[in-house]
């Protein structure tokens, strides 16, 4: 696959201004745009950059028609459920698709914010794409490229789909998201609705999971080795979902469950607990406060956009300081088991407060808060989105939460604390350090920790560097596996953990990352145990994780 690369200081087309990443898979990066051309206000809209093949023999066409005429076609058969594309060109190397705004939240990004889906939960959208999917193969339509990245859910828990009419668009096998790709894809054969089937087994295998059935190997080609030759490992959270998602991701397509079957298996789960999925799961964070994001607000001046596939500005993090007893790391495992790895997260880089950016992945997450700005639109009684208003750069998009102010190191980087929190402790060590935050009264505490001797694999160093010196703290107990994710385009890893200190047990939950040259900076948010999962607790997290901004941004 080729590498596009794109100014966000340019224009796609002419008129499509590139402002934020909100989503990226493999080959595939989506975008929160501007269209220029609608006027003297430009109009939101939603803008997929696709890296295409590299094509020495000059033979290979892509056909922008057939995007627009498939997504038309499927916008008739589900009003409200795809996402119409409006253009679709082929510019410095990559196949770019605009979008009507989508209100919603990529499917990609609630996993990578609350690690996995309860069973319920993970049925329900289940049984929304299998009605898309009903629709599509009716009409002898395959999408070809379903993954989590092409799912946006709703505020009211309904899905979009994007990504129709991209297969076929190219000769490669599998355009973006290879992990989930179908066996048939990875031996580039002909493909149809069994292939759609295998994603929506893979899909239902992440939400459960918090990973998808085979892992991204960094080369799309070995990837797609993997889901061809790697057996499957057995799920261990899907409950009643396992022999469905197990029956959709059988490698022989002609051994796939059929669309009736899944649907039963759906509704049987859906309705052993019908409230279990709302319960457990905050609506999705709709993304009206992008809407303020123009250059000259406090938001866009704060953080200038660099070149299109490199833009990963590092938020909170967890790597290392060995020093200062480090932090987090990523998985390992053998490829016949297919060791954690978690889908991308977003790269966005995240407004102060707006909600931007991806939570702790794989354990017990923060529950979500809603949006503190207005959304550019909110789905009808019908399922449709009514028009988007026009959006007005003085949203209050830098809004911090209530109780919270920001605090500016003289080290550089800054971050949201609780009022009455202030700087209690610091330890250097050349150029590394440790900075802690509390409050006279009360237990909790918030360690930042910034290293330029972090190793290349960040699950390493939470197993091999981390863990061994915590393991000498009294009581000790990992909660879970070490969980690797991409932060922002940046390996990362959460460990969470609980000890006992100075008499009292404790929690600690802790996330970082590496970025590039031994460099990781590392937050860990330590409270009481039993105060671990208040809801208080749970929004200063969030709070830190969305507004902490390192000394190198």
């Amino acid at each position: 696959m080729g590498r596009a690369h794109v100014s966000t200081h340019q224009l796609v087309a002419g008129r499509y201004r590139l402002l934020e990443i909100i989503q990226r898979e493999t080959n595939r990066i989506c975008w929160y745009a501007e269209d220029t051309g609608t006027g003297e206000v430009p109009r939101p809209c939603l803008v997929t950059q696709t890296g295409l093949p590299e094509d020495p023999r000059g033979a290979e066409r892509r056909s922008a028609a057939r995007l627009l005429r498939t997504t038309e076609n499927m916008a008739l058969l589900c009003p409200g459920r795809i996402a119409m594309v409006v253009d679709a060109v082929e510019e410095a190397g990559a196949l770019w698709t605009v979008n009507e705004w989508i209100d919603g939240t990529p499917l990609g990004e609630l996993l990578s914010e609350q690690g996995t889906f309860n069973y319920v939960r993970a049925a329900r959208i289940g049984l929304e794409l299998l009605d898309v999917l009903d629709a599509a193969h009716a009409e002898g339509i395959t999408h070809g490229e379903l993954s989590p990245g092409q799912v946006f859910v709703r505020e009211d828990h309904s899905v979009v789909v994007t990504g129709f009419g991209l297969a076929g668009a190219t000769l490669a096998p599998r355009l973006t998201a290879p992990a989930y790709a179908s066996p048939e894809q990875a031996r580039d054969q002909r493909i149809g609705p069994a292939a759609d089937l295998w994603a929506l087994g893979a899909i239902l295998y992440t939400m459960v999971e918090g990973r998808p059935p085979f892992r991204d190997r960094g080369r799309p080609e070995n990837t797609l080795k993997g889901v061809d030759r790697l057996p499957l490992r057995t799920p261990v959270r899907a409950g009643p979902l396992t022999q469905v998602v197990q029956g959709l991701l059988r490698k022989d397509s002609r051994e796939r469950l059929t669309r009736p079957v899944v649907r039963e298996a759906l509704t049987r789960a859906l309705s052993e607990d019908p409230e279990a999925a709302v319960a457990a799961a905050p609506a999705p964070r709709l993304r009206g406060a992008y809407a303020a994001m123009r250059p000259g607000s406090p938001v866009w001046s704060r953080r200038t956009m660099v070149a299109g596939t490199a833009l990963a500005v590092v938020t909170v993090a967890v790597a290392v300081l060995a020093a200062t007893q480090g932090l987090p790391g990523t998985d390992g495992g053998s490829d016949a088991a297919e060791s954690p790895a978690r889908p991308p997260a977003s790269a966005a880089t995240p407004g102060e407060g707006t909600g931007g950016d991806p939570e702790p992945s794989g354990a017990p997450s923060p529950p979500e808060s809603p949006a503190p700005t207005p959304t550019p639109s909110s789905p009808s009684p019908t399922g449709t989105p009514t028009p988007t208003p026009t959006p007005t750069p003085s949203a209050p998009a830098t809004a911090l939460p209530p109780g919270f102010q920001r605090y500016r190191a003289p080290e550089g980087f800054s971050v949201a604390l609780p009022e009455g929190f202030k700087r209690l402790d610091t330890d250097r060590e050349g150029e590394a350090y440790r900075v802690v935050f509390g409050a006279e009264g009360d237990d909790r505490t918030l360690a930042v920790t910034y290293s330029e001797q972090a190793g290349p694999d960040p699950v390493a160093v939470w197993r091999d560097d981390v863990e061994p010196n915590l393991k000498r703290t009294d009581g000790y107990d990992r909660i879970g596996a070490i969980r690797a994710t991409t932060y922002q385009g940046r390996e990362a890893a959460d460990m969470e953990w609980t000890a006992d200190v100075d008499g009292t047990r404790v929690h600690t939950y802790g996330r970082g990352v590496l970025l590039g040259g031994g460099r990781s900076f590392s937050l860990r948010w330590t409270t009481p145990e039993a105060e671990g999962k208040d809801a208080a607790n749970q929004e200063a997290l969030r709070t830190f994780f969305k507004t902490f901004r390192p000394g190198s941004d």
